[in-house]
Protein backbone atom coordinates (compact mmCIF):
# COMPACT_ATOMS: atom_id res chain seq x y z
CA UNK A 1 0.00 0.00 0.00
CA UNK A 2 2.61 2.34 0.43
CA UNK A 3 3.17 3.79 -2.88
CA UNK A 4 3.83 7.24 -3.40
CA UNK A 5 1.04 7.91 -5.78
CA UNK A 6 0.03 10.43 -3.24
CA UNK A 7 2.39 12.90 -3.29
CA UNK A 8 2.03 16.58 -3.67
CA UNK A 9 -1.59 15.95 -3.46
CA UNK A 10 -4.66 17.20 -1.12
CA UNK A 11 -7.88 15.24 -0.21
CA UNK A 12 -10.31 15.58 2.28
CA UNK A 13 -11.79 12.39 4.45
CA UNK A 14 -15.16 13.80 6.03
CA UNK A 15 -16.46 12.29 9.30
CA UNK A 16 -12.08 11.26 9.79
CA UNK A 17 -12.13 9.46 12.91
CA UNK A 18 -14.93 6.87 12.30
CA UNK A 19 -14.38 3.60 11.98
CA UNK A 20 -13.65 2.77 8.19
CA UNK A 21 -12.80 6.73 7.62
CA UNK A 22 -9.59 6.05 10.01
CA UNK A 23 -8.45 3.28 7.98
CA UNK A 24 -8.80 5.47 4.52
CA UNK A 25 -6.74 8.05 6.33
CA UNK A 26 -4.00 5.63 7.32
CA UNK A 27 -3.95 4.01 3.68
CA UNK A 28 -3.84 7.62 2.57
CA UNK A 29 -0.96 9.02 4.67
CA UNK A 30 0.91 5.37 3.95
CA UNK A 31 0.67 6.85 0.04
CA UNK A 32 1.82 10.03 1.09
CA UNK A 33 -1.24 12.02 0.14
CA UNK A 34 -1.62 14.82 2.85
CA UNK A 35 -5.11 14.49 4.23
CA UNK A 36 -8.10 17.15 5.73
CA UNK A 37 -9.69 15.32 8.07
CA UNK A 38 -13.26 16.79 9.20
CA UNK A 39 -14.03 15.84 12.61
CA UNK A 40 -17.20 17.43 14.75
CA UNK A 41 -14.22 18.19 17.76
CA UNK A 42 -10.74 18.16 17.15
CA UNK A 43 -9.97 18.71 20.70
CA UNK A 44 -11.91 15.67 22.10
CA UNK A 45 -8.82 13.23 22.18
CA UNK A 46 -11.14 10.45 21.74
CA UNK A 47 -12.38 10.95 18.46
CA UNK A 48 -8.48 12.22 17.09
CA UNK A 49 -5.48 10.84 19.12
CA UNK A 50 -5.58 7.67 17.38
CA UNK A 51 -5.54 9.58 13.55
CA UNK A 52 -2.61 11.62 14.90
CA UNK A 53 -0.11 8.89 15.81
CA UNK A 54 -0.70 7.75 12.22
CA UNK A 55 2.92 7.43 10.50
CA UNK A 56 2.63 10.71 8.37
CA UNK A 57 0.26 12.26 10.64
CA UNK A 58 2.76 14.87 11.69
CA UNK A 59 3.72 15.87 7.89
CA UNK A 60 0.48 15.80 5.98
CA UNK A 61 -2.57 15.13 8.34
CA UNK A 62 -4.89 18.33 9.13
CA UNK A 63 -7.94 18.11 11.05
CA UNK A 64 -10.63 20.49 10.61
CA UNK A 65 -13.81 21.24 12.32
CA UNK A 66 -16.90 20.74 10.08
CA UNK A 67 -20.92 20.11 10.86
CA UNK A 68 -22.42 18.28 8.23
CA UNK A 69 -25.66 20.21 8.93
CA UNK A 70 -24.30 23.36 8.49
CA UNK A 71 -24.17 24.54 4.84
CA UNK A 72 -20.99 25.86 3.43
CA UNK A 73 -19.06 24.87 6.35
CA UNK A 74 -17.07 22.20 4.29
CA UNK A 75 -16.60 25.07 1.20
CA UNK A 76 -12.84 25.91 2.70
CA UNK A 77 -12.05 22.50 3.65
CA UNK A 78 -12.71 21.10 0.30
CA UNK A 79 -11.01 23.79 -1.52
CA UNK A 80 -8.11 22.78 -3.65
CA UNK A 81 -8.50 19.21 -2.69
CA UNK A 82 -8.40 16.79 -5.72
CA UNK A 83 -10.85 14.08 -4.01
CA UNK A 84 -13.00 14.46 -1.27
CA UNK A 85 -14.31 10.65 0.61
CA UNK A 86 -17.40 11.20 2.50
CA UNK A 87 -18.00 8.99 4.99
CA UNK A 88 -19.41 10.52 7.56
CA UNK A 89 -22.75 9.24 8.06
CA UNK A 90 -24.10 7.58 11.33
CA UNK A 91 -24.50 3.96 11.29
CA UNK A 92 -26.81 3.69 14.42
CA UNK A 93 -29.43 0.32 14.68
CA UNK A 94 -31.40 1.80 17.53
CA UNK A 95 -32.47 4.99 17.24
CA UNK A 96 -35.35 7.01 18.95
CA UNK A 97 -35.55 10.30 16.58
CA UNK A 98 -34.28 8.79 13.25
CA UNK A 99 -34.79 12.43 11.11
CA UNK A 100 -32.76 13.61 13.86
CA UNK A 101 -30.51 10.65 14.55
CA UNK A 102 -30.00 9.50 10.52
CA UNK A 103 -31.97 10.80 8.07
CA UNK A 104 -30.82 14.19 8.40
CA UNK A 105 -27.05 13.89 8.73
CA UNK A 106 -27.30 11.19 6.11
CA UNK A 107 -29.37 13.13 3.76
CA UNK A 108 -28.89 16.73 4.36
CA UNK A 109 -24.72 15.95 5.13
CA UNK A 110 -24.47 14.54 2.07
CA UNK A 111 -26.07 17.08 0.30
CA UNK A 112 -24.15 20.14 2.01
CA UNK A 113 -20.62 18.21 1.46
CA UNK A 114 -21.60 17.80 -2.41
CA UNK A 115 -22.45 21.31 -2.39
CA UNK A 116 -19.33 22.35 -1.22
CA UNK A 117 -17.45 20.28 -3.80
CA UNK A 118 -19.27 21.60 -6.31
CA UNK A 119 -17.92 25.08 -5.38
CA UNK A 120 -14.24 23.70 -5.79
CA UNK A 121 -12.78 23.29 -9.37
CA UNK A 122 -9.98 21.52 -7.89
CA UNK A 123 -12.47 18.43 -6.86
CA UNK A 124 -11.29 15.31 -9.90
CA UNK A 125 -13.89 12.92 -7.79
CA UNK A 126 -15.80 12.01 -4.57
CA UNK A 127 -16.18 8.47 -3.34
CA UNK A 128 -19.47 8.50 -1.44
CA UNK A 129 -19.33 5.41 1.46
CA UNK A 130 -23.03 3.91 0.89
CA UNK A 131 -23.77 0.67 2.05
CA UNK A 132 -25.01 -2.67 0.74
CA UNK A 133 -28.35 -1.72 2.65
CA UNK A 134 -29.03 0.68 -0.15
CA UNK A 135 -28.74 -2.22 -2.88
CA UNK A 136 -30.48 -5.41 -1.00
CA UNK A 137 -33.97 -4.14 -0.62
CA UNK A 138 -36.49 -3.81 -3.30
CA UNK A 139 -38.80 -6.93 -4.33
CA UNK A 140 -36.05 -9.25 -5.36
CA UNK A 141 -36.03 -12.21 -2.94
CA UNK A 142 -32.67 -13.18 -0.81
CA UNK A 143 -32.76 -16.55 -1.35
CA UNK A 144 -29.87 -18.77 -2.45
CA UNK A 145 -30.45 -18.53 -6.07
CA UNK A 146 -30.00 -14.72 -5.46
CA UNK A 147 -26.86 -13.23 -6.70
CA UNK A 148 -26.60 -9.25 -5.68
CA UNK A 149 -24.97 -6.84 -7.73
CA UNK A 150 -24.80 -2.55 -8.18
CA UNK A 151 -27.75 -2.63 -10.52
CA UNK A 152 -29.89 -3.35 -7.13
CA UNK A 153 -31.42 -0.52 -5.69
CA UNK A 154 -33.16 -0.70 -2.29
CA UNK A 155 -36.90 0.97 -2.82
CA UNK A 156 -37.41 3.69 -0.22
CA UNK A 157 -41.22 2.15 0.05
CA UNK A 158 -40.06 -1.52 1.39
CA UNK A 159 -38.68 -0.67 4.38
CA UNK A 160 -41.94 -0.64 6.67
CA UNK A 161 -41.25 -3.29 8.70
CA UNK A 162 -37.43 -4.09 8.84
CA UNK A 163 -35.55 -4.01 12.18
CA UNK A 164 -32.80 -1.55 11.16
CA UNK A 165 -35.20 0.44 9.09
CA UNK A 166 -34.36 3.85 9.59
CA UNK A 167 -30.96 3.01 8.89
CA UNK A 168 -31.48 1.15 5.66
CA UNK A 169 -33.63 4.08 4.93
CA UNK A 170 -31.52 6.93 6.32
CA UNK A 171 -28.54 5.76 3.23
CA UNK A 172 -31.16 4.32 0.60
CA UNK A 173 -32.10 8.16 0.62
CA UNK A 174 -29.10 9.87 0.94
CA UNK A 175 -27.46 7.82 -2.01
CA UNK A 176 -30.72 8.51 -4.45
CA UNK A 177 -30.17 12.26 -3.26
CA UNK A 178 -26.36 11.94 -4.08
CA UNK A 179 -26.75 10.83 -7.52
CA UNK A 180 -29.43 13.38 -8.53
CA UNK A 181 -27.34 16.04 -7.13
CA UNK A 182 -23.88 14.83 -8.79
CA UNK A 183 -25.86 14.50 -11.99
CA UNK A 184 -27.30 18.11 -12.11
CA UNK A 185 -23.68 19.29 -11.05
CA UNK A 186 -21.36 16.96 -13.44
CA UNK A 187 -19.11 15.86 -10.32
CA UNK A 188 -17.71 12.61 -11.35
CA UNK A 189 -18.83 10.44 -7.98
CA UNK A 190 -18.18 6.79 -7.13
CA UNK A 191 -20.14 5.01 -4.47
CA UNK A 192 -19.03 2.24 -2.05
CA UNK A 193 -21.49 -0.38 -0.68
CA UNK A 194 -20.06 -2.05 2.07
CA UNK A 195 -21.95 -5.00 3.90
CA UNK A 196 -21.04 -5.62 7.54
CA UNK A 197 -17.74 -3.88 8.45
CA UNK A 198 -15.18 -5.91 10.84
CA UNK A 199 -11.46 -6.14 11.43
CA UNK A 200 -8.98 -4.24 13.42
CA UNK A 201 -10.09 -0.93 15.38
CA UNK A 202 -8.18 1.85 15.18
CA UNK A 203 -10.58 4.47 17.12
CA UNK A 204 -10.77 3.24 21.02
CA UNK A 205 -15.10 3.48 20.75
CA UNK A 206 -16.60 0.62 19.65
CA UNK A 207 -18.62 1.00 16.52
CA UNK A 208 -22.23 -0.64 16.03
CA UNK A 209 -20.91 -3.18 13.65
CA UNK A 210 -17.83 -4.10 16.19
CA UNK A 211 -20.66 -4.53 18.97
CA UNK A 212 -22.81 -7.31 16.59
CA UNK A 213 -19.64 -9.46 17.27
CA UNK A 214 -18.64 -8.34 20.96
CA UNK A 215 -22.49 -9.23 21.64
CA UNK A 216 -21.96 -12.60 19.90
CA UNK A 217 -18.80 -13.65 22.46
CA UNK A 218 -20.53 -11.39 25.52
CA UNK A 219 -22.19 -13.87 27.19
CA UNK A 220 -25.31 -12.87 25.27
CA UNK A 221 -27.43 -16.17 25.25
CA UNK A 222 -28.88 -15.95 21.52
CA UNK A 223 -27.82 -14.95 17.89
CA UNK A 224 -29.89 -13.30 15.35
CA UNK A 225 -31.94 -15.08 12.73
CA UNK A 226 -30.57 -13.17 9.77
CA UNK A 227 -28.26 -13.46 7.25
CA UNK A 228 -25.68 -10.66 6.18
CA UNK A 229 -22.69 -10.48 4.06
CA UNK A 230 -19.30 -9.14 5.75
CA UNK A 231 -16.45 -7.26 4.86
CA UNK A 232 -12.68 -6.38 6.36
CA UNK A 233 -12.56 -3.01 7.20
CA UNK A 234 -8.87 -3.07 5.49
CA UNK A 235 -10.94 -4.31 2.48
CA UNK A 236 -13.33 -1.20 2.00
CA UNK A 237 -10.44 1.55 2.78
CA UNK A 238 -8.76 0.35 0.25
CA UNK A 239 -11.44 0.18 -2.43
CA UNK A 240 -12.27 3.59 -1.68
CA UNK A 241 -8.79 4.69 -2.43
CA UNK A 242 -8.71 2.70 -5.63
CA UNK A 243 -12.29 4.23 -6.64
CA UNK A 244 -10.37 7.56 -6.52
CA UNK A 245 -7.10 6.72 -8.38
CA UNK A 246 -8.33 4.20 -11.35
CA UNK A 247 -9.37 6.93 -13.66
CA UNK A 248 -11.70 4.22 -14.98
CA UNK A 249 -14.23 3.17 -11.77
CA UNK A 250 -17.20 4.47 -11.91
CA UNK A 251 -20.67 4.07 -10.62
CA UNK A 252 -21.61 1.33 -7.52
CA UNK A 253 -19.26 -1.37 -6.26
CA UNK A 254 -20.54 -3.86 -3.75
CA UNK A 255 -18.44 -5.04 -0.81
CA UNK A 256 -19.16 -8.46 0.79
CA UNK A 257 -16.44 -11.31 1.21
CA UNK A 258 -19.06 -13.71 1.91
CA UNK A 259 -23.18 -13.78 3.35
CA UNK A 260 -23.22 -16.16 6.53
CA UNK A 261 -25.99 -16.96 8.72
CA UNK A 262 -25.38 -15.91 12.11
CA UNK A 263 -25.21 -19.66 12.84
CA UNK A 264 -21.88 -20.07 10.45
CA UNK A 265 -20.52 -17.03 12.52
CA UNK A 266 -21.23 -18.69 15.52
CA UNK A 267 -19.82 -22.16 14.38
CA UNK A 268 -16.34 -20.34 13.36
CA UNK A 269 -15.87 -18.62 16.46
CA UNK A 270 -16.24 -21.71 18.89
CA UNK A 271 -13.86 -23.19 16.43
CA UNK A 272 -11.62 -19.89 17.02
CA UNK A 273 -12.24 -19.81 20.62
CA UNK A 274 -13.06 -22.83 22.49
CA UNK A 275 -13.61 -21.12 26.06
CA UNK A 276 -15.54 -17.90 25.47
CA UNK A 277 -19.29 -18.09 26.47
CA UNK A 278 -20.23 -18.01 22.62
CA UNK A 279 -23.94 -17.66 22.10
CA UNK A 280 -25.31 -21.12 20.85
CA UNK A 281 -28.77 -20.86 20.17
CA UNK A 282 -31.07 -18.78 17.93
CA UNK A 283 -33.62 -16.24 18.64
CA UNK A 284 -36.58 -17.21 17.63
CA UNK A 285 -37.40 -21.28 16.14
CA UNK A 286 -38.36 -19.78 12.72
CA UNK A 287 -36.28 -21.51 10.35
CA UNK A 288 -32.78 -20.36 9.39
CA UNK A 289 -33.02 -17.31 7.24
CA UNK A 290 -32.00 -17.91 3.63
CA UNK A 291 -28.28 -16.71 2.41
CA UNK A 292 -27.57 -15.43 -0.70
CA UNK A 293 -24.87 -14.16 -2.86
CA UNK A 294 -23.33 -10.80 -3.60
CA UNK A 295 -21.63 -10.36 -6.68
CA UNK A 296 -17.53 -9.58 -5.99
CA UNK A 297 -17.09 -9.62 -10.25
CA UNK A 298 -16.99 -5.27 -10.22
CA UNK A 299 -15.52 -5.36 -7.36
CA UNK A 300 -12.06 -7.13 -8.17
CA UNK A 301 -11.57 -4.48 -11.26
CA UNK A 302 -10.37 -2.44 -8.12
CA UNK A 303 -7.82 -4.96 -7.36
CA UNK A 304 -9.52 -6.02 -4.04
CA UNK A 305 -8.70 -9.71 -3.38
CA UNK A 306 -10.84 -10.22 -0.23
CA UNK A 307 -9.53 -10.81 3.43
CA UNK A 308 -11.41 -14.32 4.22
CA UNK A 309 -14.04 -13.78 6.70
CA UNK A 310 -12.55 -16.03 9.20
CA UNK A 311 -9.04 -13.62 9.43
CA UNK A 312 -11.77 -10.41 9.58
CA UNK A 313 -13.56 -12.40 12.48
CA UNK A 314 -9.99 -13.60 14.69
CA UNK A 315 -8.83 -9.61 13.66
CA UNK A 316 -11.77 -8.12 15.20
CA UNK A 317 -11.91 -10.14 18.06
CA UNK A 318 -8.32 -9.88 19.28
CA UNK A 319 -9.10 -5.97 18.74
CA UNK A 320 -11.75 -6.06 20.92
CA UNK A 321 -9.19 -7.94 23.26
CA UNK A 322 -6.64 -5.44 23.04
CA UNK A 323 -8.59 -2.50 23.64
CA UNK A 324 -10.63 -4.24 26.39
CA UNK A 325 -14.15 -4.14 25.88
CA UNK A 326 -13.95 -7.78 26.28
CA UNK A 327 -11.52 -10.07 28.69
CA UNK A 328 -10.64 -13.52 28.26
Amino acid sequence: MSSNTGEGKVVCVSGGSGYIASWIVKFLLQRRYTVRATVRDPSNPKKVEHLLELDGANERLQLFKADLLEEGSFDSVVQGCDAVFHTASPVIFTVNDPQVELLNPAVKGTLNILKSCAKSPSVKRVVLTSSIVAVLYNKEPLIPEAVVDDTWFSDPDFFTEHKWQPYILSKTLAENAAWKFVKENNIDMVTIHPALVIGPLLQPELNATSELVLNLINGTKTFPNTSFGWINVEDVANAHIQAYEIPSASGRYCLSERVLHYSDIVKILKNQYPTLPIADRCEDDESYEPTYEISKEKTKSLGIEFIPFEVSLRDIVESLKEKKFVNF
